[in-house]
């Protein structure tokens, strides 16, 4: 039986359920900062963050910093999009996102990369890559379970890990070997508690790349010790002198990766924030129960103008691609000429110099470069402890942009 008193209001729950007292008349100042959730106040903010709103204070400043293309959307593209919001279609679609533009993607990655799918069960659009990777680390994590993630490694995925109940646990990479994920090192990060691989190549920061020969031996510690893989893919086509591989082309792998792609970084949408998840329909088909309580769907123009990039945008990719290749040297051989070590980046569009030899911090050096010649870069640490001692520098800037940067980055190195 449950008895109120005039100090306790008592909620009563079904059997099984606590018993939450609460006093009626709690004494002290209402601070809405008390009802933030542990787990959310111990997660810091974005390092990236952070230098963008620097650079968006400082004027003349040439960036290094955003990971963005800075090719506008094609035109074909936006106009398709146009096209059928002027003839009204803008209601929901359903929660999988439009058939029709599922069905484009299963074709993409089958012409692309020899993945196999089925629209109806296997692919889920999503609200960006980000939504996709959350959406996976809370449909197959449960409290206290690991996941591996090689660093240094784009800002949100421990984050992302956390608020899931997940623990991140970091698997370091080397500059030696170019950034890339070795078997050893993964073995070495396994405990019985690993559930989670997650794989993001080409890699946001450092530009590595995994080969086929790389993938085969990180694949059979998965299957040796039944991991799920996520595979962020989302520069994938910005692979350089060779094809992307994907880990779920290997045999024996397609039932144990989701693969996360979009729309951003190849075909120059950022903003339309479209992405797509593809995987086991297990998996996939949980997915979407979380996609569907918590955004219902992607935007209704956004999915039509990926229609008509999966369609007819490759052209223009490849274009976009070939100028971001000569960018890439430019970057690559400007920096080995001002004596930052840094190995040549073969995808994305990032090149990762270390300036230890400055003998300042990732932060200070960025901080200082920032304010004394207004290049704004990324400092390393920003993407877990292994990126300290590094920068990440972005090459999707104009040439001109880029030339002018690599003579300020000279100057400030050389009155060090």
């Amino acid at each position: 039986m449950t008895v109120l008193s005039s100090n306790l209001k008592l909620e009563n729950r079904n059997s099984g359920d606590s018993v939450r007292s609460i006093p009626a008349d709690t004494p002290g100042k209402w601070d809405p900062a008390n009802c933030v959730a542990q787990v959310v106040r111990d997660i810091p903010p974005s390092g990236i963050r952070k230098f963008f709103d620097l650079v968006s204070q400082t004027k003349g400043v040439i960036s290094l910093g955003v990971g963005e293309p800075d090719f506008v959307t094609p035109w074909h593209v936006r106009e398709a999009s146009v096209y059928y919001l002027e003839k009204g279609h803008t209601s929901y679609t359903s929660n999988w996102g439009m058939l029709e533009l599922r069905e484009e993607i299963v074709r993409y990655l089958y012409r692309r990369f020899g993945l196999n799918y089925q629209p109806n069960n296997q692919i889920l659009v999503t609200v960006g890559v980000s939504e996709a990777v959350d959406l996976a680390l809370r449909t197959v994590l449960c409290h206290g379970d690991e996941v591996l993630i090689p660093e240094p490694c784009f800002v949100s995925y421990r984050p992302c890990v956390k608020l899931a109940g997940g623990i991140p646990v970091g698997v370091p990479t080397k500059a030696e070997d170019e950034f890339r994920l070795t078997a050893e090192a993964l073995q070495a990060a396994l405990t019985p508690r690993s559930k989670v691989l997650i794989l993001a190549f080409p890699s946001n920061p450092t530009g590595a790349v995994m080969r086929r020969e790389h993938l085969e031996a990180i694949a059979e510690v998965v299957r040796k010790h039944n991991l799920l893989v996520i595979s962020d893919e989302i520069y994938a086509e910005l692979t350089y002198e060779g094809k992307h591989v994907s880990i779920a082309s290997l045999e024996g792998m397609a039932d144990r990766v989701i693969v996360m792609n979009g729309f951003s970084k190849a075909f120059a949408m950022t903003g339309w924030r479209l992405g797509y998840a593809a995987g086991p329909a297990p998996i996939i088909e949980a997915m979407c129960k979380i996609h569907q309580y918590t955004i219902m769907c992607a935007p209704t123009q956004a999915q039509r103008a990926g229609i008509e990039a999966l369609r007819n945008g490759e052209p223009e990719m490849q274009r976009m691609i070939r100028s971001y290749d000569h960018r890439r040297r430019m970057m690559y051989r400007g920096l080995q000429n001002l004596g930052l070590e840094c190995f040549e980046p073969q995808g994305a569009f990032y090149v990762f110099p270390s300036i230890k030899k400055t003998g300042l911090s990732s932060e200070e050096f960025s901080e200082r470069l920032l304010m004394e010649e207004k290049v704004a870069v990324v400092p390393g640490n920003a993407f877990g402890q292994c990126g300290e001692g590094y920068i990440r520098c972005c090459y999707a800037a104009s040439a001109r942009d880029i030339e002018q940067a690599l003579q300020r980055i000279d100057r400030f190195i050389n009155r060090l």
